[in-house]
């Protein structure tokens, strides 16, 4: 399998980190004369390759491992089809107390909205906190009413690439993903599935 080459940016980044470690984003943004969000991609794969270890609220290091090719050409071009789990589906009229406690039982971090076996919303950990935390009947007030709507939500499908869906998942800084075939949601990709992803991919390493 041939080389996969970084990008000019990418190397630099490195360079920087093994100079500087820790080293924030913005302190890697303003060396190269660039925004944060321009170099957010670029940290999200030297991190997933496990050439950067992230560590929240202190900054990027060098972890002294060399790129190893054959891992980060399957990386690559490992699909999202390959890596989707299953949501979990409620309807637009349970009740938050419901969602709250099927959010737990399933051990999952967010609930897929559905309509006639289509897609309408998403709700997550976050909208769910907020709904527990507002002046209203738990009981009697439906999801509908704390939902995230289609179309304003970020989606992906079986072809796209495990790496496109991890990138889109840290620029937007959201927990999961549905995976679409036409209007139906057919799996997600969430943080918790490509964390252990890269954990799997790595640990032998």
């Amino acid at each position: 399998m041939s080389q996969i080459k970084l990008s000019a940016r990418q190397l630099a980044i490195i360079e920087f980190v093994k100079v500087n470690e820790p080293a924030t984003g913005d302190q890697i943004a303003r060396s190269l004369e660039l925004t944060r969000a321009t170099i957010r991609a670029d940290l999200s794969i030297l991190t997933m390759t496990g050439i950067l270890d992230a560590r929240p609220k202190v900054g990027y290091f060098y972890s002294g491992l060399d790129l190893n090719p054959t891992i980060y050409e399957d990386i690559r071009h490992l699909k999202v089809a390959e890596i989707m789990t299953t949501p979990v589906f409620v309807t637009k009229e349970t009740s938050i107390h419901d969602a709250i406690v099927t959010l737990f039982l399933e051990d999952t971090g967010s609930l897929y909205v559905i309509e006639a076996s289509e897609l309408i919303g998403i709700v997550s950990r976050k909208d769910l906190l907020k709904g527990a935390l507002a002046d209203t009947d738990k009981k009697a007030t439906p999801i509908a009413t704390i939902m995230t709507r289609m179309p304003n939500i970020l989606t992906v499908t079986k072809t796209d690439s495990a790496l496109y869906a991890a990138q889109q998942l840290v620029i937007h800084q959201i927990d999961s993903l549905p995976v679409m075939d036409g209007k139906k949601a057919i799996g997600k990709v969430s943080k918790t599935r490509l964390t252990q992803l890269f954990v799997d991919t790595f640990k032998n390493e």
